[in-house]
């Protein structure tokens, strides 16, 4: 018999005559660390106390004080693209992330969902004896596969983690959120009612994988991604937490950035020279601002800020795990955010988030209505743009942009083993892409050219460990391109050529920036005018590098890249039918796209006189739609942003099998809904607004997950009777639409030929 696995005794007759041998577990030495990286949402330079801001980070400052601050450091200026590259130790182009992983754009660069060409570190290290864990934001699969119908390639548990709790798109209820365990759908063990928060659970998991392996084998060092959803809109937080905050930030912004740079100056966060960059366009001096202004955008920073707060308890309570677990030394944390402060809460700041995406603007007045309910379980909130440039200090623009707003980004390193010497700064120019060479470099593992059988690319960042012991070590890393939606930049050499982009402008007609960085942090000097020549090298270095790195096509599409492909063999088929069976799990992404025009839904029940419950749901009680059965009743509510639009069935749902349903007609901004009961039309309601943004909480079938989208019950409110199956059916676009559809269809296939 040939031997197909790897054996080195002998094999005779019989056992006396053989020599057995057991094949040694991979274990990458004793020298090498255990390694959790642990990554905050949404968080701006200045935003923790130890880069300067009055807001309570007590844990991660004392991090910083027994470990290294990096004063340079750069991400991606959007979430799903730096997760690749911090994942993967490259380019987050050329690993098929150039935006979020909701988007395929059909080119390589977006395919959302991470090339299997592009090993993750937790793949290599579990490969070479690390156990791995994967806590929290995953938001690196396409989320038309991020249902229990998988596939499940691009999930955490199949890309090198061993465990995962966590949820897979890109911001989570905090008190309600959809969540995921290894690799199935869960619900929330408890509600805000019992003391449930979010950042609670995952630090609770993430504690208890390691209680798990150390306890087991100690032998063996563990890997823990923790990526949290703070601090990302909606930012929630406990009223205790909330209720420190009530007044710190009355002065407003102008005086809270004054302060934070001050400090920042004063740390030696950056030279003393630097300027305070100006306000962004849209952002008005805090004195001139109504009441009502005021009023709202003060209480969310205290909304942020609360959250932030408890954020920093839950590391803290971690770090104190490690402690008692004697692991803490030999613990290599690398501390960091994903890009800078969001813009998405408009000039005025939303109570909530998901107005933004719709072009609704919320205006103060109406928003303070509701004041009390900012940062709990009512509320959906993000802050405004000056809380935003603030959370940026000293920088101008934001989050989505290449300018340093976008892109600098706090990093702490801690690992009292080989960092002996506590509390310094760092000043050399990093790249989220060195994240993962430094933790290769750290645990002595080569990564491979070939896994599993696929050429693997190169991994392009540069290790950090030089600067560990070396404040003065110059810099290895000396050219980084950046892009995001047509948003461009390039650092070279201390020097730096930015532009923003405007979406629909042709991007040779951008009005490129040219900045001395070593000399000007803060991109307040444009120096394109006096040296033309040097900008116009650094322009063309931008392009020699887009080419190398998978960066073209250039596309400057966001929100359009929503609209879901239709095809054969996906959640999607050319038809547009959808049929769902339950009992199943909640459906994320890849549910009837009803947000995208007008639809149909029929039910097909078998209920006796009196039942009730939910047919089909989707989105939170701060805004959703709901399909139910109430006193015998049909029953539709439509929740736009708490504003809601019922309609009840003008006649009863008689006992015993029928189909019930709806059927939802957008016309322009708004929609008519009609109830329908065995074919007969029985009811409808006029909305004045039809949201195509609705809720990052995904639709149910036959109950309500999460928080209640209508006030008429409480959640989940299943269904009693005998559900059989919910039929969707999109109505297919007018015929010129439809010409066009399938025009652009047979360019895209041509296109692959």
């Amino acid at each position: 018999m040939k031997i197909h696995e790897e054996f080195h005794g002998e094999i005779g007759r019989t056992e006396k005559e053989s020599t057995p041998w057991w094949p040694t577990p991979a274990h990458p030495g004793d020298q090498a660390p255990n390694v959790i990286v642990v990554l905050l949402d949404d968080t701006g330079f200045a935003q923790l106390g130890c880069y300067g801001s009055d807001m309570a980070t007590p844990n991660i400052d004392r991090l910083a004080a027994n470990g290294l601050r990096y004063t340079n450091f750069h991400v991606t200026p959007l979430c799903s693209p730096t997760r690749a590259a911090l994942l993967t130790g490259r380019n987050h182009h050329e690993v098929g992330m150039r935006s979020l992983s909701n988007f395929s754009s059909g080119y390589p660069n977006l395919r959302g969902q991470v090339s299997h060409h592009a090993s993750t570190v937790a793949e290599v290290l579990r490969d070479d004896g690390y156990t791995t864990f994967a806590v929290g934001k995953w938001h690196l699969c396409s989320m038309e596969n991020a249902s229990a119908a998988g596939p499940y390639d691009q999930w955490p548990c199949q890309r090198g983690f061993d465990r995962f709790y966590g949820f897979m798109e890109g911001e989570t209820d905090q008190f309600h959120p959809e969540l995921v365990y290894d690799n199935h759908h869960v619900e929330a063990p408890a509600g805000p009612e019992d003391g449930y928060h979010l950042t609670e659970d995952l630090v609770d998991h993430a504690i208890g994988f390691i209680h798990d392996t150390v306890s087991i084998r100690p032998d063996r060092p563990f890997f823990l991604y923790l990526a949290l959803g703070a601090m990302h809109a909606p930012h929630q937080a406990p009223a205790e937490y909330l209720e420190k905050y009530r007044g710190r930030y009355d002065e407003g912004w102008d005086v809270a950035r004054d302060a934070w740079f001050a400090r920042q100056v004063e740390m030696g966060l950056v030279p003393a020279d630097t300027e305070l960059a100006p306000r962004n366009p849209g952002v008005e001096p805090w004195d001139s601002l109504p009441e009502a202004h005021r009023a709202l955008a003060a209480r969310l920073q205290e909304a942020f800020a609360g959250f932030l707060e408890h954020t920093d308890a839950q590391i803290g309570r971690l770090v104190d795990a490690l402690a008692g677990l004697d692991r803490l030394d030999d613990t290599m944390i690398v501390f960091l955010s994903d890009n800078g402060a969001s813009q998405e809460g408009g000039p005025f700041g939303v109570m909530h988030e998901m107005k933004y995406f719709n072009f609704i603007v919320e205006t103060p007045e109406e928003a303070i209505e509701r004041l009390d309910d900012i940062g709990g379980p009512h509320s959906h909130t993000n802050y405004p743009w000056g809380w935003a440039q603030a959370g940026n200090t000293p920088f101008k623009w934001y989050k989505q942009n290449t300018h340093e707003g976008g892109v600098h980004v706090p990093l702490i390193v801690h690992w009292p083993a080989a960092i002996p010497d506590g509390g310094e700064l760092r000043h050399q120019f990093h790249h989220v892409n060195d994240v993962v060479p430094t933790i290769y470099e750290a645990a002595g593992v080569t990564p491979p050219e070939v896994y599993r059988g696929l050429e693997q690319l190169p991994v392009t960042g540069t290790p950090m460990n030089y600067s560990f012991g070396d404040p003065d070590a110059p810099d290895r890393k000396t050219v980084q391109y950046f892009e995001m939606m047509g948003h461009r930049a390039i650092y070279a050499d201390g020097w730096k050529a930015v532009t923003r982009h405007q979406s629909g402008t042709p991007f040779e007609d951008d009005d490129w920036e040219l900045y001395h960085l070593a000399e000007d942090r803060s991109e307040c000097r444009n120096l394109a005018a006096e040296q033309p020549e040097r900008l116009a090298q650094l322009v063309e270095r931008w392009w020699e590098e887009a080419a190398e790195h998978g960066v073209l096509p250039l596309d400057d599409r966001m929100i359009e890249l929503f609209g879901t492909r239709y095809r054969e063999r996906s959640p999607h088929r050319p038809d547009r039918h959808y049929t769902y069976y339950p009992p199943m799990s909640p459906l994320p992404g890849q549910a009837a796209p009803t947000l995208s025009g007008s639809w149909d839904m029929r039910a097909t029940v078998d209920r006796p006189a009196g039942a009730g419950g939910v047919i089909y749901a989707s989105g939170t009680e701060n805004s959703g739609l709901s399909l139910f059965v109430q006193d015998d009743r049909l029953v539709f509510d439509y929740n736009c942003f708490g504003d809601h639009g019922v309609v009840v069935s003008e006649r009863p749902v008689a006992a015993g099998p029928s189909v019930i349903g709806m059927d939802f007609r957008r016309e322009g901004r708004g929609a008519t809904a009609t109830l329908v009961i065995d074919d007969v039309p029985a009811g409808s309601v006029e909305l004045p607004f039809a949201m195509f943004m609705m809720s990052s909480i995904g639709p149910s079938v036959g109950y309500d997950h999460g928080s209640a989208v209508s006030e008429r019950y409480e959640a989940p409110f299943p269904f009693e009777g005998d559900l059989r199956r919910v039929d969707i059916q999109l109505v297919r676009p007018k015929a010129s639409e439809a010409a066009e559809e399938a025009a652009a269809d047979e360019r895209s296939a041509m296109s692959r030929q």
